[in-house]
């Protein structure tokens, strides 16, 4: 990933991404756009960028929105962890703190998703849910997309006691040692058998728990801040 620095404000980008000026993207540090976060953080990203964002009441399920500009407040949307669009200048922003904040684009198209997924929402398989969204509504096919996941929990700390009861069977393999599991393979792996190439997913391979200096965790330190992932295109 890159690192960029403006002012006050530090983030992270893909370098997959770098090769379509349309889309603008971060992965903002040392900021706190969590849902009791600090509206002042938010808004100063929203500035920075000049562009108007969405957040969500995300509830760790596979409910996906989409956003449209004709919407009404369109600042808040609460039970969804994803958003889809095709609109320009509309932020899409997901907030995290060891789940994984995923963007997909889809350039034939010109169609953008920016995803929370948790474990729960590997589960889930919401990246599943995500592409065939953007199927319906855009006509997306899985070759075309480019997907990028952020910083997020790694194997080392992805720590499951009861992985029986709340992992499914087919997860299991992906155990690095006893109880610990690989949730960048189990992303990578659903990705590729829904059809994205290899060539085109990006995974940060960045723990957010090992990494103190830079990322919140709630791994961690439980009642932690969250970052935010923003998205849009121009």
């Amino acid at each position: 990933m890159l690192r960029k620095k403006e002012n006050d404000l530090e983030w992270l980008e893909f370098e997959l991404l770098q090769k379509f000026p349309e889309v603008k993207h971060g992965v903002f540090l040392h900021v706190d756009l969590g849902e009791r976060g600090k509206v002042e953080d938010q808004k100063r990203i929203a500035d920075h960028f000049g562009v108007r964002t969405v957040k969500l009441k995300q509830v760790h399920k596979d409910a996906l929105f989409e956003v449209k500009k004709t919407q009404k407040k369109l600042s808040y949307r609460p039970g969804f962890d994803g958003m889809v669009t095709k609109e320009k200048n509309v932020g899409l922003l997901i907030r995290h703190a060891d789940c994984q904040a995923t963007l997909f684009y889809d350039p034939l198209h010109k169609a953008l998703a920016n995803v929370h997924c948790g474990w729960r929402g590997s589960t889930l398989n919401i990246y599943e849910k995500t592409i065939k969204k953007m199927e319906k509504l855009y006509g997306t096919h899985p070759k075309d997309l480019h997907v990028c996941i952020g910083p997020s929990l790694g194997p080392e700390s992805a720590e499951f006691i009861h992985y029986k009861k709340e992992l499914p069977p087919h997860f299991w393999a992906f155990q690095v040692r006893p109880t610990y599991f690989d949730f960048w393979a189990i992303s990578e792996k659903q990705l590729k058998d829904l059809g994205v190439p290899s060539t085109q997913i990006e995974i940060a391979r960045i723990c957010t728990k090992q990494n103190t200096e830079d990322y919140f965790s709630y791994r961690r330190n439980k009642n932690t801040p969250h970052h935010g992932t923003l998205a849009f295109l121009i």
